[in-house]
């Protein structure tokens, strides 16, 4: 059984080299857009998991272009 990771809204600044800020997360969750989070008190984290398909799904794919 794998453990789940969590991030701190601190490490998921880190993690997106301060592009996105604690205060656009906390944005973010009152508009409900942005990654999904799990709530424990006051604390917020964010699944690794769920960072990683949160990426997924907004990374724009480029078609190849074939050069010859």
């Amino acid at each position: 059984m794998s453990r789940k990771k969590y991030l701190t809204q601190d490490e998921v600044a880190d993690r997106y080299r301060g592009l996105i800020s604690v205060r656009t997360l906390a944005n973010w969750r009152s508009l409900r857009i942005g990654p999904r989070y799990t709530k424990i008190g006051k604390t917020v984290l964010y699944e690794e998991s769920e960072l990683d398909d949160w990426d997924d799904k907004n990374t724009i794919k480029c078609a190849s272009v074939v050069r010859e």
